[in-house]
């Protein structure tokens, strides 16, 4: 059943709940953000998406946001596991899953586990592999444990989401977002939560899976994002191992759907539209067809 309320609920999984809201009618998309934020990142594309006829499912992370602080386990592989828990539940599969930074990468790994339930992907700032080596790895997951600990942890990830994250253009909600990510990580156990993403998290399991996506896939990527060492070559790179259309958003850093949402919505719109018709529903009823542009 369809809900068209952006009051929150919750999918019950084995170790917690993980929070979402359910807006509009139509075909279905579901998002999740990425490390250290809030389901509020795509405030400024649900409204479009809804409009040109879908249905969007914005879920919080583990840990993060309204979704419980119970999780043992977090990372890719977990996070796709909640997407694919997620479709299966609302049973109006197969969906367009839409991914920021590690929500990328986790839709990545669930599409390709799961290709009946996944019929496009949007993947926004993704990472594809590990891209540090083992060495670096044992060094940021030392530093993690240190930065993002009590008393200062919230408000040094807020200061790193500004000062490195979010290059170049800003959201005119773009402090008033950061305030509520600060907010949301002084509760104890949500920056703990955090932290236990930032020192689990690990690409290297989604690298494995990139063949065997066989969705069609979007990946937008901003041209000052500090994750990527080149972001042209990076989105280049991500576009032929996925076969995936790309767009580099001029300007903007790692949070492209907030800082350029005028760039990256009808981009999302034109992707969405030409995808092919899809039965809609996990158990193979016919639904409805594939979107068209408001």
């Amino acid at each position: 059943m369809t809900q068209t309320t952006n009051e929150i609920r919750y999918l019950t999984r084995p170790q917690g709940r993980i929070a979402y809201t359910d807006t509009g009618t139509g075909p279905l998309v579901v998002a999740v953000p990425g490390m250290g934020d809030l389901r509020s990142t795509y405030d400024d594309l649900v409204p479009a998406l809804t409009g040109a006829g879908l249905r969007v499912v914005v879920a919080d992370l583990r840990g993060h946001g309204d979704s419980d602080t119970t999780f043992r386990a977090h990372g890719d592989e977990a996070t796709a596991s909640d997407l694919v828990a997620l479709v299966t539940h609302l049973d109006a599969g197969p969906a367009v899953l839409m991914g920021s930074s590690m929500g990328g990468s986790a839709a990545v790994v669930a599409a390709a586990d799961r290709p009946d339930l996944v019929r496009g992907l949007v993947l926004i700032a993704p990472h594809l592999r590990e891209t540090a080596s083992p060495a670096a790895q044992a060094t940021y997951r030392a530093l993690y444990r240190v930065l993002f600990a009590r008393p200062w942890g919230a408000a040094a990830w807020a200061w790193l989401y500004t000062s490195m994250f979010a290059k170049g253009r800003r959201s005119p909600r773009h402090a008033a977002h950061v305030a509520a990510i600060r907010r949301s990580l002084a509760d104890p156990a949500r920056l703990r939560s955090f932290r236990d993403l930032a020192v689990a998290l690990d690409h290297s399991v989604v690298e494995p899976r990139v063949a065997g996506v066989r969705a069609p896939a979007l990946v937008v990527v901003g041209e000052l994002d500090p994750d990527y060492k080149d972001a042209a070559a990076a989105l280049a790179d991500m576009r032929d191992a996925l076969g995936a259309q790309g767009v580099l958003v001029p300007g903007v850093g790692h949070y492209p759907q907030h800082q350029a949402p005028d760039v990256v919505t009808p981009a999302v719109l034109d992707f969405l539209a030409a995808l092919p018709a899809g039965d809609q529903g996990a158990a193979g009823t016919a639904g409805e067809q594939g979107c068209a542009r408001a």
